[in-house]
């Protein structure tokens, strides 16, 4: 599969997904752009982000999305969790639905990001943590860099995974 096509990826677990996933049924990626992905991944962002978390609607949506590689995980066709990929190897708006959390879906998205950006060519890949995330992000590789900031009234650190 290409990193820019739109087709089902079947998901495997991989040594760096530290949750199992318990259910009985298959889940699956779709990646593709935002004219392809943005039903499925917009109704995500808006109850993880906006609703749950209060994040102001118009810093939620940005520019960015229109040339962002989006993925989306899917469990008997509905939606369940939403990452994107940015040009410069950002990973951002990874959200998971509140009952499939700590299930390993969202590190499905991460670990799927982290591969197209490296086969893209990038040696780091970088993301803005939430920092109650940051356990989550520690353990699919990625370090700490610089201090805690304020975001959204959140606090976060950016973190990096580089290409070993």
């Amino acid at each position: 599969m290409t990193s820019g096509d739109d087709h089902p990826w079947r998901a495997r677990t991989s040594g760096r997904n530290p949750a199992p996933i318990d259910t009985d049924e298959s889940i699956s990626l779709r990646c593709g752009d935002w004219a392809a992905l943005r039903a499925r991944a917009a109704p995500i962002r808006t109850e993880v982000f906006i609703v749950e978390q209060q994040v102001p609607a118009d810093l939620e949506w940005d520019e960015a999305d229109e040339g962002a590689l989006h993925c989306v995980a899917f469990c008997s066709g509905d939606p369940l969790a939403t990452g994107r990929l940015l040009p410069d190897g950002w990973i951002g708006r990874l959200a998971v639905r509140t009952h499939w959390r700590g299930r390993g879906i969202g590190g499905l998205i991460l670990e799927r990001l982290v591969a197209i950006a490296f086969e893209r060519g990038h040696a780091e890949v970088w993301l803005s943590a939430q920092c109650h995330a940051e356990p989550f992000y520690r353990a699919h590789g990625f370090e700490a860099v610089g201090e805690v900031y304020d975001e959204v009234r959140i606090p976060h650190r950016q973190m990096c995974r580089r290409r070993h």
